[in-house]
């Protein structure tokens, strides 16, 4: 009868052989040394950055109406709130309240130089939604046991017709936030 501590070193003792055998035969040896040179590559291209002249990503947060808005960007202007968002930001609730469901409770906005991300939760189908308008374009939902009736797919309709309002009145405030670089900014 075998005890743990035998199959311990028996196990101990098979991978001491492993690692004796040449690289090209032991595939742990290998990405073990493969890892290590990704460490040492990474640690060089670390050294070369120019830390002091990488801008940070900038956030701040603003409470509309019970939501809340996050502007993101490099400089103090690209974080500061106009009227404009701040309108359209109670307009995409209340029209979202009215058009799809009056039970939700709403995630963060969030609004990138060209991307913008909403997300919130559909109550009485305990269902998640997720609103995007940049690199992954789209109405993304998510939920557990969900019963697939009409009141659902009428819901995916309004999510879907709902996100199309979203995303024409989403671009043109990222479209209005870009500015054309001034004559100084192209000479540099």
């Amino acid at each position: 009868m075998i005890n743990e501590n035998d199959q311990f070193k028996t196990l101990l003792k098979r991978a001491r052989i492993l690692m004796e055998q040449p690289e090209a035969t032991n595939l742990a040896k290998s990405i073990e040394n493969n890892i290590q040179d990704d460490n040492v590559k990474y640690d060089e291209a670390e050294k070369n950055v120019d830390t002091e002249n990488v801008k940070k990503d900038k956030s701040k947060t603003y409470r509309i109406s019970g939501g809340l808005l996050t502007l993101h960007g490099k400089e103090k202007r690209d974080i500061e709130l106009t009227t404009e968002e701040k309108t359209a930001f109670q307009e995409t609730m209340d029209e979202f309240v009215s058009e799809v469901s009056d039970l939700s409770d709403f995630g963060v906005l969030n609004m990138y130089p060209n991307e913008v991300q909403w997300s919130g939760k559909v109550i009485d189908f305990d269902l998640e939604f997720f609103y995007s308008i940049g690199e992954n374009n789209g109405v993304y939902i998510n939920g557990d046991m969900i019963k697939l009736d009409d009141k659902l797919t009428e819901l995916v309709n309004k999510l879907t017709s709902f996100y199309e309002k979203f995303k024409s009145k989403w671009a043109k405030v990222i479209s209005t936030r870009k500015k054309t670089p001034t004559k100084k900014e192209t000479e540099v």
